[in-house]
Parts: C-alpha cells; structure tokens; sequence
C-alpha cells in the first residue's frame, strides 16, 4: 500500500500534463471599413443659430472624445437625477447584471474540465452468497488472518452440499478521472463561452447606454410636451379674448352670424388640440417613473422645461476608425462571431480520437478497520482512445452547421457595423438641418406673432374684420407649435449622437474589459475582408 501512495501523485501529476493544440480557425479581430466616413460632403465648421432654447451655434469636434456622462451636457440637475436614480434602481440593470454573472460562472464551469476529476466513495454492503455458489465466490481469508469459505452440510438425510455464506463487505475508494484536451475541444468550448460573457458584458454597456438616452430622450419630451401645453393654453385664451369682442360687435350689430360662428369653432379647434397633449405629457411621465424604478402612482420631483435646457455648443464626433471600439452593439456582434468561430473548433474536434484516463485507489474487507491492511488494498489505472467512425453523418452535418453559423455571424457583425456607421450619418445630418429648421420656425413664430398682433389691433379698432384676425390667429398657433418641436428636435438629436457615438462607457474606470482569448495569429474565417474595397 505504501508504495502506490508514494507513486499514485506522479500518476496523477502525469494525467493532468498539457497535451496537443487546439484545432480550428484562430480568430482574428476584424478590422475597421477601409476609408470609412459619415457624409460623403464635408461637415460645416457650425450649425446655423438662433435666438431662444436650443438656439445656439454647434461645431462638430472631429476627433474629440465622449465624456461618460454626456447627459451632464444639457446642464439639467434634473435630467442628471433621473438619469442616476434609472442607474440604481431600474431593473433591466439588474437583468443585465445577471445574465453577465451568469455567463461568467458558466466559463468557470467549463474550466474546470482542465483539471481531474476526483471522488471519494464508500460502500457497505451484508450478502448472503447461495450454497450452490459459495464454494467457488467466497472471499476467502481476510487480511485479519480470517477465513470466510464454504462450509459443507454435515447433514446424512440430505445431499451433501456446502450452507449459505453471511459475510459483511466494507470498500472504500479514490477515483480520479481525467479527459486530457488533445485537441483542444475543451479549450474551444472556453474560448465559447468567454465570447458570450464579454458579449453579455458589451450588452450591459448596451444596457447602460440605452436607458440614459431614453430617459434624456423621455426628459426632453417632457419639455417639448410642456412648452406646447403652454403655446396651447395661450391661444386658447387669446381665441377666448377674440371671441369676447366679436360677440360683442355681434350685439352691436356689427359682424354677422357667420362671423361669431366663425370665432366659436376656431375657439373649439384650440381647445381640441389640448387633450391630445396633456395625454401625451401623462403617459411621458408615466414612462419616467417607469426607468426610474417607481409605479405609474409613485411621482417624481424632476421636472424638465425646455428653457432649463443648455444646449451643448462642441459637439465630439468620433473618428470613424475607432467607431467599431466605440459602440457596444458592434463589440458584442464581434463577440459573437468570436463564439460562433470557436464552435468551428468544437466540431472538429469532436471527429477526432477521444482520449480518457481514470484511476482508482481504495481497499476493501469484511471489517471496516482491515480495508488497507494486508490483502484488502486495491487500484487501477485505465486508459482508453475511441475513434468515431460512423455516426450516421452527426458530426460532419454538425460541423458544417458551425461554419454556417460563423458564416451567419459574420454577416451580423457586418450589418451591425453598417448600422453604426448609419447612426451617426442619420444624427449628423439631422443636426445640421435641425438648425436650418429652428431657425425657419422662429422666424415663421416672429412673423405670425405680429401678423396677429397687429391684425388683432386693427380688428379692436374697426379697420379689418375677424376673418382676418381668424387667419392670423390660426398661422400663429402652427407656428408656436412648430417652435416647440424644433427647439426639442435640437435637443433630441443632441443626445441621439452621444448614443450613436458609444456613450463615452470606455472613460468609466469600472468599464476595463479584458477580452480573454482572443489571438493575433492569421485567421481563414469570414470575418477578415469583409470591408475590403467595393
């Protein structure tokens, strides 16, 4: 006993040696679109400016980095309460963080296949072995000096034959197994599933990004909603005030029906065009309480005007080569495609010999205290290879789904890089011509404001009748409405290139993100070329 304790470690030291290499394509980090760009023309040095909210010049910054927290930009101690409150307390935080732990243990699980597996066991066991058998199955003499054999029917009147044999059976072992990774099946299945984990990691910046930006987004809405209730409510009173003095020279006789008609229905056309908003307004706050982790009933103190908003004059635009750094959705696609390319090596490696070693040490004896003495200690050591040779096509119809599924992988990450590319053109170019249209709209606002007043003077003076009046009462109203919206589109589009440019999450300290795995060698999968010149 005491040698195989002294060679059963070098056994096992030998069992766990690193043997062979991983087969299959080594994955190679795509490289960004060659001669990339966001606007075929070049970008103006600045927008065109206004007066009012959301009036001011804005240049574009090529090269400058994201500040994390660029919501910090619209100088709203509102906008940065909610936007922290959503951080700690809504849950597809919570959900995110879990699926990116859970993706973490599940690499720690399938690393544990590296080493041996080791278990411990013992059995009792009380047999009666039959007379017929016990001659030939006794256990015969103990370590103990004890012998259990057969003992033969002294009996005359009976067939000579041996008696049933009672025995107790004590067995203790230590079982070691180990699947050496020849041809690194095990290290594939590793390198798996720590894509999924950082692509899961990835998704919580994702997560991160995406509700900041819907609860600016939600925060400036808001603010649009409430500087439209308030255009509303003042034309509202003013058709109400317009209203009084045409009933008024209605009873002196003179404008006709149709003319006080005329007023009442333009009076009932604002106060339609209310409800819609103050329904709109509601449920925007209902959606803020929402992010923020609170139901429909629990209020919120935030509260956002358009006139509280600065709007960001230096706007960063992202150099285009690093927007496949930036963006969490295409790190995430990448990490993916590093998944779907170690599944490759997976399934080769699964049509090649499988090798498995297992020891086992132990003792066993009718008495628990003579187990390991003399007679009753034990082992094995077994290796074995197996070789698939037919199985009815599986594993090569296995192989091929994961080149189709690489294959498919590529072409998400090049769709998601595309796409990219696309939000930060579409938000550019809606910068440019937000200015162009809030500048259109406050001086369609100035005109219609002093059409209106100086019809409205004429009207009180006798000098022009109402449907004058009416009419420039009607432009004014689109024109304020319109403001509104034009003021909140600078502001809306302001955030969206934050989101389309990656947040900033990279200058968070806690954003460090180790990609493990992934190799520098030359790779033959779809990925390399896929930006090649068109």
């Amino acid at each position: 006993m005491r040698h195989l304790i002294t060679r059963f470690p070098f056994c096992v030291a030998l069992l766990v040696a690193p043997l062979g290499c991983a087969v299959g394509p080594n994955f190679h980090k795509p490289q960004p679109p060659h001669d990339a760009g966001f606007t075929t023309a070049p970008l103006p040095d600045a927008t065109a400016s206004t007066t009012g909210p959301g009036g001011d010049a804005q240049r574009f910054v090529m090269g400058q980095d994201v500040d994390y927290q660029w919501w910090k930009a619209f100088g709203s101690p509102a906008i940065d309460s909610l936007v922290e409150r959503s951080f700690k307390a809504n849950p597809s935080i919570k959900a995110a963080q879990a699926a990116l732990g859970q993706a973490q243990e599940m690499v720690y699980a399938q690393e544990g296949y590296f080493f041996p597996s080791v278990g411990a066991d013992y059995n009792f066991e009380r047999q009666k072995l039959a007379g017929n058998l016990s001659g030939s199955s006794a256990p015969g003499v103990q370590g103990n000096g004890t012998s259990i054999t057969a003992v033969q029917n002294p009996s005359p009147t009976t067939t000579v034959h041996n008696e049933p044999l009672y025995f107790n059976f004590h067995t203790a072992s230590l079982a070691v197994g180990f699947v050496p990774d020849v041809f690194g099946a095990n290290r594939r299945k590793v390198e798996s599933l720590d894509a999924q984990a950082q692509m899961q990691r990835f998704e919580l910046e994702a997560t991160y990004l995406s509700l900041a930006s819907n609860v600016v987004a939600a925060a400036i809405q808001e603010a649009s909603t409430r500087a439209q209730l308030a255009a509303t409510q003042e034309i509202i009173a003013f058709n109400e005030k317009s209203l009084a003095v045409l009933r008024n020279k209605f009873n002196l006789g003179f404008v006709t029906r149709i003319d006080l008609a005329a007023g009442e229905l333009q009076l009932a056309q604002a106060k339609s065009a209310l409800p819609p908003l103050v329904k709109q307004f509601e449920q925007n706050r209902d959606l803020l309480r929402v992010l923020v982790g609170n139901l429909p009933n629990e209020d919120i103190p935030e509260t956002v005007e358009l006139s509280s908003l600065t709007l960001p004059t230096q706007l960063p635009v992202t150099l285009p080569s690093k927007i496949i750094e930036q963006r969490p959705d295409v790190r995430a696609a990448e990490e993916q495609l590093r998944s779907a390319n170690a599944q490759v090596g997976v399934a080769i490696a699964a049509m090649l010999p499988q090798f498995n070693i297992t020891g086992t040490v132990g003792g066993t004896a009718t008495q628990f205290g003579q187990m390991f003495s003399s007679g009753g200690p034990f082992w094995t050591l077994i290796g074995d290879v197996s070789q698939p040779i037919f199985e009815g096509g599986t594993l090569l119809h296995t192989k091929r789904a994961a080149d189709q599924a690489l294959r498919q992988a590529a072409a998400q990450y090049q769709n998601t890089v595309l796409t990219a590319y696309q939000n930060v053109a579409d938000t550019l170019h809606a910068l440019v011509t937000d200015a162009d249209a809030l500048v259109a709209a406050a001086d369609m606002e100035r005109a219609a404001k002093l059409t209106l007043d100086l019809s409205y003077q004429r009207m009180e003076s006798g000098y022009s009748d109402y449907l004058t009046e009416l009419g420039a009462a009607e432009a004014y109203q689109q024109a304020v409405l319109n403001l509104a919206q034009a003021q909140s589109a600078r502001f809306s589009d302001t955030a969206a290139l934050y989101q389309s440019l990656g947040g900033g999450w990279w200058n968070r300290k806690s954003a460090s993100l180790g990609a493990r795995g992934i190799g520098n060698a030359p790779s033959d999968d779809p990925a390399r070329g896929l930006y090649a010149a068109r």
